[in-house]
């Protein structure tokens, strides 16, 4: 039988969730954002827990595969500690919570301080729950290996009589291939961009630039395929991950036939001023976004982008500055789509956007407007990945 994945986008507003159901049943989610609001009918954002929890019963699993969170920032992270079933404490487990068989979080995540007033706020228990599971070392992969994090382990493993060596195999390197999934066994590989060891032992620690960034190379009956799941990085960040990345020959991940784009759609992803009608990216982002293949597709994780004039004046994310800039590179190298969670279909009532990786490509299947059974967007003839 041919080989075929799915990669979702919901509809969460200006944050992220995003899942790659693989073609053996094995499910990546990355990011959780679900908002109390979305429980209500009037309100477009999606009822994530009640979407989530339908699709893995459907495919009879109780739990995921990875969940990863790109960096602690709410609207990433938001609802995630009442959703998940968290090993570290049992008031977090039962209930029809749902297990994550091993979480992969960045450095940044177990190292980020906080005040006695924050110690019940979500960004503390999950870096609790990285703490437990990387103590206990099962259950978890930790991105970057700082001094620092290093610091705050190895007198704990000491008083446990391990090895301080002992963890090393959770910790992955940025510019290195994930263990656990390979093209051979899961037709899929996941290429770890960023964080880098600075991120995290050169002060204080900036989330967005310590995030998550991985290229996933998907691969169905002998071809390949990528995409491009970054978290909130900025264009510095970028311009970064491109120098490292060229530097060491590995520039085949900067390819891409699908991209969630930064920081729903923020101009601050391409350069360091937003423009008055489009943003002009760095030399180095511009790069990247001229490493989109043919017939590929942009998505911004965002609220609906309207080119009207009260846009161009907005302050906070999305840009119509930034989606003009996106939308001219993807016609530049030949792609098909910008897409935004919040506008698909329509605006009043988005549904998820999904897309499925078979040996012909990468193709959209788009929701109808209002009602009628759903239409795949076809991609060109079939051909071979980078």
């Amino acid at each position: 039988m041919a080989t075929k994945h799915q990669v979702i986008f919901y509809p969460v507003g200006n944050g992220d969730t995003t899942q790659i159901i693989l073609d053996n049943g094995k499910r990546v989610l990355f990011d959780f954002r679900h908002k109390q609001c979305a429980e209500e009918e009037s309100t477009p954002e999606i009822d994530l827990k009640a979407a989530l929890k339908k699709d893995l019963a459907d495919a009879g699993k109780e739990s995921f595969d990875v969940v990863a969170f790109t960096h602690a920032d709410n609207d990433h992270i938001e609802g995630s500690t009442d959703f998940f079933w968290l090993e570290h404490a049992k008031v977090y487990h039962g209930d029809g919570r749902i297990k994550i068989d091993q979480l992969w979080v960045p450095a940044a995540m177990l190292l980020e301080e906080a005040t006695q007033e924050q110690q019940s706020e979500e960004f503390v228990l999950l870096r609790q729950e990285a703490r437990h599971r990387l103590l206990e070392g099962k259950g978890i992969l930790v991105f970057s290996q700082p001094e620092a994090l290093m610091e705050w382990l190895e007198p704990k493993l000491e008083a446990r009589g391990e090895a301080l060596t002992a963890r090393d195999h959770l910790f992955v390197d940025a510019g290195t291939v994930v263990p656990g999934f390979t093209l051979q066994e899961d037709n899929v590989e996941f290429f770890c961009h960023s964080p880098f060891v600075e991120h995290c032992d050169d002060g204080d620690i900036i989330r967005n630039s310590a995030a998550l960034v991985f290229n996933v190379r998907l691969q169905a009956d002998g071809r390949t395929y990528d995409y491009m799941e970054v978290g909130d990085a900025d264009y510095c960040d970028l311009e970064r991950i491109v120098d490292i990345t060229k530097y060491h020959g590995n520039e085949d991940r900067l390819a891409w036939d699908l991209f969630n784009i930064p920081h729903h759609c923020s101009y601050k992803a391409l350069g360091a001023e937003k423009g008055e009608k489009d943003t002009v990216p760095c030399e180095k982002v511009a790069e990247l976004l001229m490493m989109g293949k043919k017939d590929s597709y942009i998505v911004a994780c965002c609220k609906p982008v309207p080119d009207i004039k009260e846009s161009y004046e907005q302050v906070q994310p999305p840009h119509i500055q930034a989606r003009r800039t996106y939308a001219s590179y993807l016609e530049k190298v030949g792609g098909r789509s910008f897409l935004v969670t919040m506008e698909e279909p329509n605006a009043n009532k988005p549904k998820p956007i999904v897309f499925e990786v078979a040996a012909a490509g990468v193709t959209w299947t788009k929701a109808a407007s209002s009602f009628g059974s759903a239409a795949i967007v076809a991609s060109r003839p079939a051909r071979a990945g980078a």
